[in-house]
């Protein structure tokens, strides 16, 4: 059976991916080891001498408030993981290393591909970018494929991000909800989608290449108001709250899948009702 060790096993998209992992044949190990404690790191990768990696682990909150924690974690955190990966006597066949579709910043392209120049605007956009960069100098160690996913969400979402938090107060049966930006428009894919889309290319993508993993289909924060108000029945009012409002905030992020399916093949994108639907009754 093949060995996979994930990092970040116990976060949001890696239970998840774990799950998904371990139905498809794969043998999941978990790093457990702290990814700041570079000889931590080094000792448990060589216990586990792992035959493919996946590298989910990562300070993913934009308003995280420790802006250390973003390079300590995300771009440190991953040289001491290459560093341990690199040192092996067999290296892994595959390492997938997930950055962000926010290195993309407020780009004037839509939908964007992955030849449009970064323009990060927040620190945990930069700690991804240059953690790109880093990654690029194992380049002839190791077999990298760099992932840059687009906004996605599902069950178990941390409600520090808008859309469980949206699920949470139609749920609940809230009177109110306070907000940044309604304007803005995002792609909110679905998990499930997100963790077929990484086991489809640990078999096919490209060593050295970045993909990212989109659907094209961008939306505004209204329409995710009004889909849940549907479903629900339920009325919320949404107040803007100006200290909610980004001042660096990206507008619009729409991807372009052309050359992720080119790789993978087509994917099946469930709706974002149906995504919507599946947060609402499994969290009840």
């Amino acid at each position: 059976m093949t060995r996979l060790l994930l990092t970040g096993a116990r976060g949001f998209t890696g239970q998840h991916f774990a799950a998904a992992a371990q139905q498809a044949g794969y043998e999941v190990l978990p790093l457990s080891s702290d990814l700041t404690d570079r000889e931590a790191v080094a000792a448990e990768a060589e216990q586990i001498t792992p035959d493919i990696v996946v590298h989910l682990a990562a300070i993913s909150a934009v308003t995280h408030a420790d802006e250390d924690a973003f390079y300590r974690v995300n771009l440190f955190g991953t040289l001491n993981l290459l560093e341990a990966l690199k040192a092996l006597p067999k290296p892994p066949s595959r390492v997938l290393l997930a950055s962000s579709a926010n290195v993309y910043g407020n780009s004037l392209v839509s939908p964007i591909d992955e030849t449009t120049c970064p323009a990060p605007i927040n620190h945990y956009a930069v700690s991804k970018l240059c953690m790109e960069h880093m990654s690029a100098t194992f380049a002839e160690h190791l077999p990298l494929v760099t992932v840059r996913p687009f906004n996605y969400t599902g069950l178990g979402h941390d409600e520090r991000f808008v859309i469980p938090k949206l699920v949470s107060h139609f749920l609940h049966k809230a009177s109110t909800i306070e907000l940044g930006n309604l304007s803005v428009e995002r792609e909110f894919n679905d998990v499930r989608t997100v963790c077929e889309t990484y086991l489809r290319l640990l078999k096919l993508a490209e060593p050295g290449q970045i993909y990212n993993v989109c659907s094209g289909r961008p939306v505004s924060l209204n329409t995710v108001i009004d889909q849940l108000k549907q479903i629900t029945g339920h009325e919320l009012k949404v107040r803007v709250n100006p200290a909610f409002v980004r001042v660096n905030e990206v507008h619009r992020l729409c991807g372009s899948p052309v050359k992720l399916e080119a790789c993978i093949g087509l994917l099946q994108h469930p709706s974002l009702e149906k995504t919507l639907r599946w947060m609402l009754t499994e969290k009840q």
